[in-house]
């Protein structure tokens, strides 16, 4: 009677294993598997990311800046594709994406040549709003690289 009730405890057990095999091997997500990991994607095109305060007081002197300073400098560099402003009335944010060809292209341009440009972009503001201070602070800048 012991031997059938350890059995029979043995069987338990076996089946509980392996229903929960059955449920972990249906759960996976099997486009996860084949998915690019970042360091196989490290050539291809990749996205600027740029946060900024911007109050709604100064939103068209912003906007005119990145028009006449940005736009133009940014069109004129190697591996630059295209560029999107966001703005966001409630929080008083822009969002700025800049999708590069590659990494290698937009890290190559030597950081002295986007802070000339930056001081140029903060002058036009400057002058705009009447200020002797930049008030556009950065809030974040970072990197996505595309998947798919």
């Amino acid at each position: 009677m012991k031997l059938n009730l350890n059995l029979k405890k043995k069987i338990q057990r076996f089946c509980l294993v392996f229903i929960c095999l059955i449920v972990l091997i249906f759960q996976s997500n099997t486009p996860n598997l084949k998915a690019l990991t970042m360091k196989n994607y490290q050539g291809d095109m990749v996205i600027e990311e740029l946060r900024l305060k911007v109050p709604a007081y100064a939103k068209e002197a912003w906007l005119n800046a990145e028009k006449e300073i940005w736009e133009p400098w940014l069109s004129s560099q190697d591996g630059f594709l295209e560029r999107q402003l966001f703005w966001d009335k409630e929080k008083e944010e822009a969002l700025i994406l800049v999708n590069w060809k590659s990494k290698k292209l937009w890290k190559n341009i030597p950081m002295s040549e986007v802070n000339v440009v930056q001081q140029k972009f903060e002058a036009n503001v400057k002058a705009a709003l009447s200020v002797g201070e930049n008030p556009f602070e950065l809030i974040y800048e970072g990197e996505l690289d595309k998947q798919i």
